[in-house]
């Protein structure tokens, strides 16, 4: 397809500019997508602030995307058609370095991702981008365009309660009540109990009060939020924790919280230089434990969307608003100054707000 389109371009850290770009040019093995609506991630945030990749721009950002099939190259198979509502698996991954032919995909040496590293091709705040046809997932009719949204951020939380892989019956605390909420649901989903979501955002506690949490912690009213982990947990300590905010204190907190032999699922992303101090003493007698997770791959994309279509996963309460394409700059500063915000997605195809 000739032309070109609208796009979000941050140029340079806390420098966005709505521009006239071309349009992605697919060769035979990849599927030009038109994007019907994008999530606003953290990661987005960070971008924008140079705080993540900021060697990677001029950037087009956006990863939380789904929309229609607009054309499909010529070695694409006959299921990939025109006009069926798709999401894509973002990752980007060479298949043949030492981690890919071991199946650690997330780990390839040159691992990009689309709207987060890749230059070459948009992100999700345009109106089209392009995927290799291998990582493109239909998305059935059961599944409404806003729940589609979601498909990207529950691979995320997959992979992590897959590496994380708790057990029924234990406790789990989430650090964090953004995509946190998530993070709960998935462990309720497996029989965990307590949940129990930390954070100091009133209304996204409620949210996560509504959904998943056994309990909630309000650091604001409960500042040791530590003790109170113990406290909720018959003094022993949460068996599995998982850090969703991305911060060195409470990655050092999230250690704090897990019982002895307890597991820690790193998966907010810090600052590459930020530093945490944490006592070997404790992983040595203490025999606590660490992973981390960074994103979904592969079919956590069919799962993915198999929980959102048969609605074990239901989402729609963490929508806030849905923005035009031009608003990006306004609605990303206005989740760092709106508590009351959970969930925006953009659109290219929509002229006003829409609030839920």
């Amino acid at each position: 397809m000739q032309g070109t389109m609208r796009a979000q371009v941050v140029t340079a850290p806390n420098v966005m500019e709505l521009k006239q770009v071309p349009i992605p040019q697919i060769n035979d093995d990849e599927v030009l997508i038109k994007i019907k609506y994008c999530g606003i991630c953290g990661s987005d945030w960070s971008i924008f602030t140079g705080k993540y990749v900021p060697e990677r721009l001029p950037l087009v950002t956006g990863h939380e995307f789904f929309g229609t099939v607009a054309e499909v190259g010529s070695k694409a198979p006959a299921s990939i058609k025109v006009g069926q509502r798709v999401s894509a698996d973002i990752v980007i991954n060479c298949g043949a370095c030492y981690f890919c032919r071991r199946g650690d995909g997330l780990l390839c040496q040159s691992f990009e991702q689309i709207g987060i590293h890749t230059k070459e091709t948009s992100g999700g705040f345009s109106e089209y981008l392009k995927a290799p046809w291998r990582n493109i997932y239909q998305v059935p009719d059961e599944i409404d365009d806003y729940t589609a949204v979601f498909v990207e951020p529950m691979t995320t939380v997959i992979q992590a309660s897959r590496r994380m892989n708790a057990k029924i019956g234990s406790s789990v605390v989430v650090i964090g009540s953004g995509l946190g909420i998530l993070h709960g649901t998935m462990a309720k989903l497996r029989g965990c109990a307590p949940v129990i979501i930390v954070d100091n955002n009133k209304a996204r506690l409620a949210k996560a009060k509504e959904m998943c949490a056994d309990y909630i912690i309000d650091i604001d009213e409960t500042p040791d939020a530590v003790a109170e982990v113990k406290k909720l947990t018959g003094g022993i300590g949460a068996d599995y924790v998982i850090e969703a905010v991305g911060n060195p204190r409470t990655y050092e907190q999230a250690f704090q919280m897990i019982r002895r032999g307890g597991h820690v699922e790193a998966f907010g992303i810090a600052a590459p230089n930020d530093p945490m101090s944490l006592p070997p003493f404790e992983f040595v007698l203490g025999e606590k434990k660490v992973a981390g997770s960074c994103a979904g791959i592969g079919n956590d994309w069919g799962d993915a969307i198999t929980l959102l279509r048969y609605g074990r996963v239901k989402p729609l309460p963490l929508l806030s608003m849905a923005v035009p394409l031009e608003d990006l700059e306004t609605a990303l500063k206005e989740i760092q100054s709106n508590k009351k915000l959970v969930k925006v997605i953009v659109s290219p195809e929509i002229s006003q707000r829409v609030n839920f």
